[in-house]
């Protein structure tokens, strides 16, 4: 058996050539595309905002600045009254008879009066006369802190929100720790102070400075003229209105309709919903008539009408 002869492979520099400036056509490759980039982000891209910190807050807005304080102080705000995980006031969201977060109990117990003002004010330098004030403050029974805070509430409400247009009254300590707690926060310690509540090295826990932020009107106000509140589709948006997750549009869609959008286990609801929708898409092949709709919709057919096309042609189906 004779071996087929190999024939001589051709010498490469036999062939024509011409130059190549392999540097040259980089630099135009990447200066193409990073102008490329620049002028599809200044068209497309959503804002770089500035963050929201408390001393943002304060300075803009002292005035709900210091009664979301005052609410913090006494027990009333949002993050007081949310229940687990944060603490026990009240049972939290349920699925049905099943109450969700209490499942898990408090994980991150959280004492506003303590955590939001008293303990901020004591880890920071002050003057002798806000010392002796939450020394009284914190000296003073149950009862008659309510009546201080009571009393400062109302004479608030009284003056549009206006602490400097408040008459006189039997507020005890309390004018004295807010406008303290209110210098703090103006100076940009107060957000530092809460960070480091957690009492870890590295100074990423921003639980504290979020709940107080959102216990306010501030945040919430912002998040409105913005286009994201949660009635304003807010998960699936940016700021500006810029499209963002639009991948979110299913979770947000619920929270437009009843019972989900005036039901107080909205979040449970939502999440229970989204939750049976997901186990419909894993057990599909298995649940019978909607594993059959391939077959009386058959839109695989119209996308792959060229295979079934080849197909009947060579006498098959």
């Amino acid at each position: 058996m004779s071996r087929r002869s190999r024939a001589a492979e051709p010498d490469p520099y036999s062939f024509g050539s011409r130059p190549y400036d392999l540097v040259k056509e980089f630099t135009i490759a990447l200066v193409a595309v990073l102008a490329l980039s620049i002028a599809l982000a200044a068209v497309f891209s959503s804002p770089d905002k500035r963050p929201v910190t408390i001393a943002t807050w304060a300075k803009a807005d002292s005035a709900d600045f210091t009664a979301t304080a005052l609410a913090e102080l006494d027990g009333t705000s949002g993050t007081a009254q949310y229940g687990p995980p944060y603490n026990n006031a009240s049972e939290g969201q349920k699925l049905g008879p099943v109450g969700l977060a209490n499942l898990m109990g408090v994980t991150r117990p959280i004492d506003t009066a303590q955590d939001f003002v008293i303990r901020p004010l004591r880890s920071a330098a002050q003057t002798a006369i806000v010392s002796s004030a939450v020394a009284r403050y914190t000296a003073a029974s149950g009862a008659q802190q309510n009546t201080w805070t009571g009393n400062y509430s109302n004479a608030l409400d009284k003056a549009n929100g206006d602490p400097t247009k408040i008459a006189p009254g039997d507020y005890g300590p309390v004018p004295t720790m807010l406008t303290a707690l209110l210098a703090q926060a103006r100076a940009g310690s107060l957000d530092g102070q809460l960070l480091t509540e957690s009492g870890v090295f590295y100074q990423t826990d921003y639980t504290l400075p979020l709940l107080f932020l959102a216990d306010g009107s501030y945040l919430a106000n912002l998040a409105g003229q913005d286009h994201l509140a949660g009635t304003q589709w807010g998960m699936m948006n940016e700021t500006g209105n810029y499209p963002g997750q639009a991948w979110l549009w299913l979770y947000t869609f619920w929270y437009q309709i009843s019972p989900y959008n005036n039901s107080t286990n909205g979040d449970a609801l939502v999440w229970g919903t989204m939750a049976v929708l997901s186990l419909v898409f894993v057990f599909l092949p298995f649940i019978p008539g909607l594993r059959s709709i391939p077959r009386y919709i058959p839109v695989y057919r119209l996308i792959w009408r060229e295979h079934y096309r080849d197909l009947r042609a060579r006498g098959g189906t």
